[in-house]
């Protein structure tokens, strides 16, 4: 007697652990993502596996003091001076809706009909979410707050406590005035344009940081290196720099498949890959919800009025995500069985990761690890 069973593939929960694991590999972030507090982008699942509703990120800083020779060490110990931030999570869900289906359809085929669409919402939602994170400042409460959100007396505080983490165009001085506005101000459309020179810069202010911005490391090499995320545009104003150009014409493997001067993929620079994010070419909308909103381009905030646009040189814990639940699939079925339902829902949170500075662990917070870089973003012409 013929016995019937379950087909491999067709239970939800290995639809939704297959469907979770696609949706993460294909972010645009993913190869930047990781458990371990070296990436760039730190992930933690603690409550998946327990209740609440946010997350501890926690860094440790570097340590001082030490003796030498025949000095005595007891009494002498350096304290750890370790910080932490809690990411708060959230519920996250979509769904399309399926009518005038001829056949009786099962769940598992109505996931499988919704699954392109879920999929990319899925991918664009936590793309924003980052580069929303990215251009966070915190308020007087220590909450992190959208830029487009944030007040002047804001943006300014946060200025004033990064100043070692910032850069206006292509000189440090640029933002001394610690106004957001007036520094923004300062950048011009021939000087200030993203460059070989500037990446160097920015580079060299991260690793002179206090506390330092830390690289992240590359598991095959175990190279450092830090990564620069740009808008469009100053990503074209850095790939046309006739240094970068003639390093690439160089320097590189002359294969059309390989070089990025062929195929408009990420360009390295002194340590640095250089990244873009065409989804940050977008002017700010300061009541921007809706996918597809986000951006990262001040529009007429520099000088005379040309577009400035946000980057983001990045080392290790530069954003942090914490799931509580992962990505699964929901169904639902009304009107009498014509109009059938499948969504996504996930619970988890991201952050831009702030650690404190000053006597309590939460004072004076500043940028763990990123270093923020406006340049000139001039649309073309």
């Amino acid at each position: 007697m013929a016995e019937t069973t379950a087909r491999t593939g067709l239970t939800p929960q290995q639809w939704d652990d297959k469907f979770f694991t696609e949706y993460v590999r294909a972010n645009r972030f993913k190869k930047y993502m990781g458990m371990d507090p070296s990436n760039v982008i730190q992930v933690k699942e603690d409550l998946t596996r327990k209740p609440g509703d946010r997350v501890t990120f926690a860094a440790a800083r570097s340590l001082g003091g030490g003796v030498t020779g025949n000095t005595v060490l007891e009494g002498n110990e350096t304290e750890l001076d370790t910080r932490s931030l809690t990411v708060a999570v959230s519920p996250l869900r979509n769904a399309v809706v399926v009518t005038d289906w001829d056949d009786q359809k099962s769940a598992i085929d109505l996931r499988d009909a919704a699954r392109p669409a879920l999929k990319t919402w899925s991918l664009e939602k936590m793309r924003e979410d980052c580069i929303r994170a990215f251009k966070s400042v915190p308020n007087a409460a220590g909450d992190m707050v959208s830029w487009e959100t944030a007040t002047a007396a804001e943006r300014n505080a946060w200025l004033v406590a990064n100043a070692d983490r910032v850069q206006f165009g292509a000189l440090v001085a640029n933002g001394s005035s610690g106004v957001a506005a007036t520094a923004l101000a300062t950048i011009d459309n021939t000087a200030d344009k993203l460059s070989a020179a500037l990446v160097s810069l920015a580079k060299r202010r991260a690793q002179q940081a206090k506390p330092r911005i830390t690289p992240t490391r590359t598991k095959e090499e175990d190279e450092e290196w830090f990564v620069l995320f740009c808008n469009p545009l100053s990503f074209r104003d850095f790939a046309l720099d006739p240094v970068v150009v003639q390093a690439n014409r160089d320097a590189r493997v002359r294969g059309v498949e390989t070089n990025p001067l062929f195929t408009g993929g990420s360009l390295v620079w002194d340590g640095v890959i250089v990244r873009e994010i065409p989804e940050m070419g977008l002017p700010l909308a300061p009541s921007a919800t809706s996918i597809g909103q986000v951006g990262g381009i001040l529009a007429g905030a520099g000088t005379a009025g040309i577009d400035v646009g946000f980057n983001f040189l990045c080392g290790a814990q530069a954003l942090g995500v914490a799931w509580a639940q992962r990505l699964k699939t929901t169904t639902d079925v009304r009107d009498y069985g014509f109009r059938h339902g499948a969504g996504v829902q996930e619970i988890r949170g991201i952050e831009k990761l702030m650690f404190g500075t000053g006597a309590s662990d939460r004072q004076n917070l500043v940028q763990q690890g990123v270093f923020t870089l406006f340049t000139a973003a001039v649309a073309d012409a």
